[in-house]
Order: structure tokens, then C-alpha cells, then sequence
């Protein structure tokens, strides 16, 4: 039977009732984020509370808004964040983007996104599973059309995607591509997957490769330096 819950340096994530269990994909877009210098955060999709609470041990006077559309899910990030040292930061509630942003007068310095991006393969029988893994809920214009909404002026959103969408995700025109990595997942193989960085402002791209693994389970020292202050073991 899988572990129920993963455990970090500072916390431990609970996800047997989430539909998205932890994963590289969350722990690379909240290792690859920069929080510095940010007041306000709102994490769409937060599932389990993974990126919230990394983000949080990143900037420990950020305050953190946690939204999900699975109640299960919002349930389990609220108890693990309770049971962290995070929990004055951060703010778990079951509501979709699309209420939220039209309900929601704040404006953030910072957006994150492990979004869903299924969007052609068959769907699983699991509804919250299917809902979590499915661009039908959140299309990708649409998460970034309504996170500029939320953006403060010179406000950043970071998401990660399967490779496949970086050309559609580079010629979107609600906010402009400030950073950008190529995620490698073995030596050899072809991007899987692309970190991107949105700013309200046009500035010069900086594009990055980042290697996860050399050969299996032996980790690159660039993806050992980027979640080391995360993960017990590297």
C-alpha cells in the first residue's frame, strides 16, 4: 500500500485523500519559484498544500491563499498545514479560480500553478482524479488571462506545464514570459516538462536547461542545489 503522506525537512504532506499525490512536478515549480521579497502569494490548485508550504519555509513573513475545487483536498492541506510550522501563513479554501477571481478585490505578488494539463488523454473514472489531471476545468489561457487579473502591477506567476505547451504558453498576451526552464528528466531524453515565470511587465527572457536525473536515482548536482533544503535525502 503507498505511503500516505511524504515527508520533508519541515513538514510532512499528507495526500491519501488528494487526487494529485506529491510529486517532482509540485516540488520543482515550488523549489524553482522565487518567494523573496513577497508579501502575498495565491496558490490555484493547491491540492495537497505542497507548493503553499514550500513557499512559506522559503518566506517566512509571506502570507499564503490556498484555493482548490476538491474539498477533499482543501481538508488535507488545512490539516497539513496545521501540523507544520507554517500555519500562521497560509489560508486553505474549496472555491475554483474562476469564482475567486471574480469574487476577489486582492491583488498578488506572486501566483503559483501546478495546474491541470490533460487536456486530450482518457479521462480516469475517479472524478476528483480526473477534474485534478484535466485541462477542462482550468484551460491554460484561461489560468493566466485570470491570474493577470489577480497580479499586482509588477506582480510574477509561475507555473509548470508538460514541455509540449511551451510554444502556446510563449504566445500568450495576458502577461509576458519573464523566465523559463527546460526540464530534463534523465540524461539523454528529451524535455518533459517547462518551468515558466509570467510579469505583468516585458523583460528580457532568461531560458535555462535543468537536469534531473545523470542516470537513475542519481540526482544532478543543479536539481540536488535547487530542492535540497527540501528533501531529507538527496
Amino acid at each position: 500500500m503507498p505511503n500516505p503522506y511524504f515527508k520533508f525537512k519541515q513538514f510532512t504532506v499528507y495526500h491519501d485523500r488528494c487526487a494529485m499525490k506529491v510529486g517532482t512536478d509540485g516540488v520543482l515549480l515550488g523549489a524553482w519559484t522565487n518567494a523573496g521579497n513577497v508579501k502575498n502569494t495565491l496558490d490555484i490548485g493547491a491540492g495537497s498544500g505542497l507548493i503553499a508550504l514550500m513557499l512559506a519555509q522559503q518566506n517566512r513573513d509571506m502570507l499564503i491563499d490556498a484555493i482548490d475545487i476538491d474539498n477533499n483536498a482543501v481538508e488535507q492541506a488545512g490539516e497539513n498545514v496545521m501540523r507544520s510550522p507554517f500555519s500562521s501563513q497560509i489560508r486553505c479554501f474549496n472555491i475554483s479560480l474562476q469564482e475567486y477571481a471574480l469574487n476577489c478585490d486582492r491583488k498578488y505578488d506572486l501566483i503559483v500553478s501546478n495546474p491541470p494539463y490533460f487536456d486530450q488523454s482518457l479521462k480516469s473514472p475517479d472524478e476528483n482524479r480526473s477534474i485534478a489531471r484535466h485541462a477542462d476545468s482550468l484551460p491554460a489561457d484561461e489560468l493566466i488571462k485570470l491570474s493577470s487579473k489577480l497580479l499586482a502591477f509588477d506582480g510574477r506567476l509561475s507555473v509548470i506545464y508538460p514541455f509540449g505547451y511551451k510554444d502556446f504558453l510563449l504566445q500568450q498576451n495576458s502577461l509576458f514570459v519573464s523566465r523559463m526552464t527546460n526540464v530534463y528528466p534523465v540524461q539523454g531524453s528529451l524535455p518533459k516538462r517547462v518551468l515558466i515565470e509570467f510579469s505583468k511587465q516585458r523583460s528580457s527572457l532568461e531560458e535555462t536547461d535543468l537536469l534531473i536525473e545523470k542516470k537513475r536515482h542519481v540526482y544532478s548536482d543543479e536539481f540536488v542545489s535547487l530542492a535540497k533544503d527540501y528533501y531529507l535525502k538527496l
